[in-house]
């Protein structure tokens, strides 16, 4: 399908560094690459994340101001918008944008799908499972990032789940040779080192990791753990660090850009989430080649180890002692480190940019045929 010319929306409500944030930045350069003109449009009051991400790709951002839940004037500008420039296709993500976008562009006369990336935050209240479902029926695709995600959906908003497209995500990374990781943190050449990558949030398991280092301290002295990310646990998991006497091999990162080079520095990848659909830096960690211990939530055990040979260990979700030991195995078999790491390379050719691109491409195409370009 040709896309030079063809001028396609993404919808977004938020624009911080998360998963639906990153894979909506991958997704539209990459568009954009292949030709496509590009609208991304985003929050004006949020972090402006995306639109830094973006900058010089050539990618336009439109900036939305939505001040209540319920609005019809922002309804009414999203549409007037779409007609504006000239859409051919509007893409929405997650609750908000998809409810509003499925409106507005069924009033601009434009196609329309939304991707749901993970959280049943919609499903605590029946007005939301009931807009849900609305926006289900205004739109050409309703897209699942996961098997987990479209079983969700199904049930959740009374819909068929054939009626739901499953599109994993991709990610794009440039292996990097040389990390600036580990002189960064001062290690040793003999410590191991185990990488997390997430937002310090509840959810993300992270206290579970640190617990684990506790567990893990004395028969394993140089093991240290680092986390990439930020957010409001922050302080919580430094006083923590402290009372387990790990605080100098427990180290928080902040908010990094260069994914690559941390992963080039690890000895190992650590998933703690307690709930997933399917994490970016699973598949990135997949991609470095790294043997990966993670929580079976959401379509992390089928995407380590649906295939031929396992590509991870798995361990339960919030169980610290289970996480210390699946640990424990790797840090005294390097030969099982290998293996595994050899596997999740092979594992990760399924879930590149390049493949999650085609496959949102065959789903435009199918649902505007021909697209319509200037």
């Amino acid at each position: 399908m040709n896309l030079r010319g063809v001028r396609l929306a993404h919808l977004i409500e938020t624009d911080g560094p998360g998963g639906a944030e990153r894979m909506v930045a991958s997704l539209a350069a990459s568009l954009q690459a292949m030709g496509a003109d590009n609208l991304l449009i985003v929050p004006a009051n949020g972090e402006g994340w995306l639109a830094a991400e973006l900058r010089g790709s050539g990618v336009r951002v439109e900036p939305f101001h939505l001040g209540r839940p319920v609005s019809p004037a922002f309804a009414r500008w999203l549409t007037e918008t779409l007609r504006r420039h000239r859409v051919a296709l509007a893409h929405s993500h997650e609750f908000t944008m998809a409810v509003y976008g499925a409106w507005a562009a069924r009033r601009a006369g434009v196609p329309h799908l939304f991707t749901m990336h993970g959280g049943r935050y919609y499903a605590g209240r029946v007005q939301r499972r009931l807009a849900m479902r609305a926006a289900v029926a205004l739109s050409g695709a309703a897209v699942a990032v996961s098997q987990s995600v479209a079983r969700n959906l199904s049930r959740d908003l009374w819909v068929r789940e054939s009626r739901i497209t499953t599109i994993p995500n991709g990610a794009g990374l440039v292996p990097v040779a040389h990390s600036s990781l580990r002189t960064e943190l001062q290690l040793a050449p003999g410590d191991r080192l185990a990488l997390a990558v997430g937002n310090l949030y509840p959810v993300k398991g992270h206290d579970s990791l640190l617990e684990a280092l506790g567990l893990l301290a004395s028969r394993f002295p140089a093991l240290h753990v680092a986390i990439a990310g930020r957010g409001e646990l922050e302080p919580l998991l430094r006083a923590r660090a402290h009372a387990l006497g790990v605080a100098d091999r427990f180290h928080l990162l902040g908010l990094r850009s260069d994914v690559a080079n941390l992963l080039a520095g690890a000895d190992l990848f650590v998933l703690p989430s307690r709930s997933e659909g399917l994490p970016l830096a699973l598949i990135e960690a997949m991609l470095a080649g790294k043997a990966i211990v993670a929580s079976s939530v959401g379509e992390v055990g089928s995407v380590l180890n649906g295939g031929a040979g396992h590509a991870g260990l798995l361990v339960p979700p919030g169980d610290a002692a289970a996480l210390a030991q699946a640990l424990s195995q790797l840090l005294t078999d390097p030969s099982e480190v290998q293996r595994l790491a050899a596997a999740a390379a092979r594992r990760a050719e399924d879930y590149t940019l390049t493949k999650m691109t085609e496959r949102y491409v065959a789903l435009y195409s199918s649902l505007a045929s021909p697209l319509s370009c200037d």
